[in-house]
């Protein structure tokens, strides 16, 4: 099991913290926020690319074929109706040279992506409230 906890720090700022980790979320200041971090939909965008760059790092060292270098970016298009980001496009830049072969295997191992994986294969989503009762206690 995976956990993430997020706390409100002000306006539209949050600190996000997992195992001992923490990041600033937070808005452009045309949107209300301090511009002192990412905004959701680019933490997204950052999860899918450092994914990928992930699998595809493994494969370019397991081969010996480089040990730095890699880049990726990932551009999303925002749509209505509902509001959410589709239309994603993950690019990988190699350090070096790859044959053909090397290239189609690059790929495979980038398609093993968890974070790609589960946005192909929607997940179950359950939202719980919780909220306290009149005199603190939670209900």
């Amino acid at each position: 099991m995976m956990e993430v906890k997020i706390t409100h720090l002000d306006q539209v700022k949050f600190a996000i913290h997992s195992r001992s980790h923490s990041i600033i979320c937070d808005q452009p200041e045309e949107n209300g926020g301090e511009n002192s971090g990412m905004t959701p939909p680019e933490l997204l965008l950052a999860s899918l690319g450092s994914c990928a760059a992930f699998y595809a790092v493994q494969y370019l060292k397991t081969r010996n074929l480089a040990n730095t270098g890699v880049e990726v970016s990932v551009e999303a298009e925002k749509l209505k109706s509902p509001s959410r980001l589709g239309k994603f496009q993950i690019r990988v830049d190699s350090p070096v040279y790859l044959t053909t072969e090397q290239r189609e295997g690059l790929m495979r191992s980038v398609e093993h992506c968890l974070v790609k994986n589960t946005l192909l294969n929607p997940p179950q989503i359950e939202v719980e409230l919780k909220v306290p009762d009149l005199v603190g206690r939670e209900i």
